[in-house]
């Protein structure tokens, strides 16, 4: 490691840069009203809730159906760096996606050190196949499935961009559009903070799960977005994911949330008139 450590930051840096909890001090309250906003919006929407896609007890998913059947589906996957989080803390967005018309699929999946992270991506990707192959029963449009997640959900949405779906036997443009918010796309880099300590992160399983040792596939339109307040090196990891997009052939934005910190960006999403949230409906021509 060359004297100013990695990627320009010294060792520490590298936690205010690279470990959210870290840069942003007001986290507990943040969490605290997603997790109240969650329940909430949970109260008034109808629901299919814990509808499992996979063997395990976290492979279950919670469906909020649109009123009008034949909608685009919004596959959603949380955040936690892999290691937290659950849909039941992750859902206070959905009335927005709901009353416009969005069925609005989010998935749990098991957490590190419990299981690696190529687990949790085969999980990623076992949920969308379901979602594909179950939502019309739920009144959703097979054909309209979107993808979002944040921070570690970022990763996972980066990574079922990378996936060859038609050795599923499903089309290869299974996901028709997707958002990649403040994604942890420097899987080297998670060796070198705390947060290795639960995530349990090795050489091998960044051979496995790096978006740039897997790259997305051309296979529908991207936003990769960021708050415009998080630190400079987590941005660089969505400049770095936006340019490998371009590169890689796929139609790319990227937007800067103004104001938004790492755990402030689901309260833009949740808001139907924020940037973030009318380029989603825009993305799903709605």
């Amino acid at each position: 490691m060359h004297e100013l450590g990695y990627k320009g930051f010294r060792q520490d840096e590298l936690e205010y840069q690279y470990n959210p909890r870290v840069s942003v001090q007001e986290f507990p309250e943040l969490a605290k009203k997603r997790g109240e906003d969650s329940r909430r919006a949970r109260s008034i929407l109808k629901s299919s809730l814990n509808v499992p896609y996979g063997s395990s007890p976290r492979e279950v998913l919670d469906i909020y159906p649109a009123e009008r059947f034949g909608g685009p589906v919004l596959v959603y996957i949380h955040g936690g760096y892999w290691r937290g989080g659950s849909k039941d803390e992750n859902c206070n967005f959905a009335p927005a996606f709901v009353k416009r018309g969005v069925t609005v699929v989010i998935i749990e999946y098991d957490l590190c050190p419990q299981v690696t992270v190529t687990e949790i991506v085969r999980q990623a990707r076992a949920s969308i196949a379901w979602t594909y192959r179950n939502i019309k029963s739920y009144g959703g449009d097979p054909l309209k499935l979107y993808v979002s997640g944040h921070s570690a959900g970022g990763h996972l949405t980066a990574m079922a961009l990378a996936h060859d779906w038609e050795k599923e036997g499903l089309p290869a443009n299974i996901i028709k559009g997707a958002v990649a918010s403040s994604g942890v796309y420097d899987l080297e880099m998670v060796m070198r903070v705390s947060t290795n300590e639960e995530i349990r992160m090795t050489p091998d399983l960044v051979k496995e799960n790096s978006p740039f040792l897997h790259p997305p596939r051309p296979i529908c339109p991207v936003i990769v977005t960021v708050g415009a307040a998080e630190p400079q090196g987590w941005k660089r990891m969505s400049l770095d994911f936006f340019q490998l997009c371009k590169e890689s052939g796929l139609e790319c934005d990227y937007l800067e949330v103004a104001g938004a910190n790492h755990f402030t960006m689901s309260e833009h999403l949740a808001d139907p008139n924020s940037p973030l949230t009318q380029r989603m409906f825009k993305q799903m021509s709605l």
